[in-house]
């Protein structure tokens, strides 16, 4: 990954509280597990950030260096990585990422 590559995501991360990588857009994934992503954040009522990797190659493949996770998508909250889609279901169904919400939006 590219010294720019690494400051544009690091930047993204950095300026949005709550931010997904992602295919596609939220109107309109292109991958099943972008779209489960959407629906949790949804449901949660977050307001939240998106990029599509697929608009460009460097970051679709920085984020997966940045992270040190190899798949897309990912979501960081409050410039911490917490996962992809499975780890959002896991925290999703046991009322860890309701919470970790809850608490973000009360220190904001």
């Amino acid at each position: 990954m590219t010294d720019d590559t690494n400051a544009r995501i690091d930047a993204l991360v950095k300026a949005n509280p709550v931010v997904l990588f992602m295919k596609g857009s939220p109107l309109f994934p292109q991958c099943g597990f972008s779209s489960r992503a959407i629906a949790i954040l949804n449901h949660l009522e977050v307001e939240f950030e998106t990029v599509d990797v697929l608009q460009d190659q460097g970051i679709r493949q920085g984020i997966k260096a940045y992270s040190d996770w190899p798949t897309i998508p990912q979501l960081y909250v409050d410039g911490e990585f917490l996962g992809g889609s499975d780890i959002m279901m896991e925290m999703y169904e046991s009322g860890e990422l309701k919470q970790l919400f809850e608490a973000q939006k009360a220190a904001s």
